[in-house]
């Protein structure tokens, strides 16, 4: 085990006994939503995997550790601290742990965490991606980069629909990413269904997805799987809304100077408050979502 890594006793015996876990960040946390409404969910996606027979591996930087399963009394913390903890990615571990610092988890540091752990699926709600203007500012998310050498299986509802979905798809096939569309063979667009962009496959039950990667691990391939998972219907905002709340918010950031790893918070805090909080409702509902079709596609994997 890696000398930097704290496994909690809950995820660590279902580890040692083969049993489903399901690998969830702790951005969404300390910097995806407000308090107390950031710890709610929280604790509500982790029960949501539990009530579909797997265990949730909530996971960040605690005091310099690198957490895989985080207590009730963690998980607080980071969400009354909120935006005071560090934002880590992969660049930020080394630092945050040689000074003894918490560190809240993208997309990127929680596959790099649960691969350490030996926990294969991580449900979160969108992937970071190619920016918007990336041409010219050269903002790529790193969590793209970690897709293609690490290997977990990242179920989301697409990528953030504040990007460039085009560019990003792009990026994957490049880096010989498979994307697979859970029941679609359209892109999801974060807040809604479709995007107007193919996926690589589509595959339409968890027993598929589980043998698909089982498949890709076997064969030594490297790097992950981005599932994606469109928002449930009910949820799915107005494509024509949303599009002109994305654009006003990305409009003021360019205006603010807001670059780098504070984009997207920004953009998407703007957004709930462009659109009155319906953005935050509907992001909520995805991640339940994803983290039911996580936990059923890691109990097939178990089972292999």
């Amino acid at each position: 085990m890696n000398q930097y890594l704290d496994i909690s006793p809950e995820v660590k015996e279902a580890l040692d006994a083969g049993r489903p876990v399901v690998a969830l960040e702790s951005t969404i946390i300390s910097h995806g939503m407000p308090y107390p409404q950031n710890v709610e969910t929280a604790l509500r996606v982790e029960n949501t995997i539990r009530e579909n027979g797997a265990v949730p591996a909530t996971i960040a930087v605690i005091g310099g550790r690198l957490k895989a399963g985080l207590s009730r009394d963690e998980i607080e913390h980071l969400g009354r601290s909120g935006r005071a903890v560090a934002k880590a990615s992969r660049r930020d571990l080394p630092v945050l742990v040689a000074q003894g610092r918490d560190g809240a988890t993208t997309v990127t540091t929680t596959m790099i965490i649960a691969a350490m752990a030996g926990i294969r699926v991580f449900a979160t709600g969108g992937i970071g991606g190619v920016h918007r203007g990336a041409q010219v500012t050269m903002d790529i998310s790193a969590d793209l980069e970690e897709l293609a050498r690490t290997p977990v299986m990242v179920i989301c509802a697409g990528a953030k629909s504040i990007l460039d979905l085009g560019l990003t798809l792009e990026y994957l096939e490049t880096k010989g990413v498979p994307v697979i569309g859970y029941g679609t063979e359209e892109l999801p667009a974060f807040y809604t269904r479709r995007s107007g962009f193919k996926v690589d496959y589509r595959l339409d039950t968890p027993e598929e997805l589980a043998a698909a990667f089982r498949a890709k691990l076997e064969m030594g391939l490297g790097g992950g799987m981005l599932v994606t998972n469109p928002i449930p219907e009910e949820y799915s905002m107005d494509p024509e809304r949303i599009g002109a709340a994305i654009d006003e918010a990305v409009a003021e950031a360019e205006r603010l100077g807001i670059r780098g790893k504070e984009t997207t918070p920004f953009l998407l805090a703007r957004i709930k408050d462009i659109t009155g909080g319906d953005s935050l409702a509907s992001n909520i509902q995805l991640v339940l979502n994803n983290a039911r079709l996580a936990a059923h596609t890691a109990k097939c994997l178990a089972n292999g």
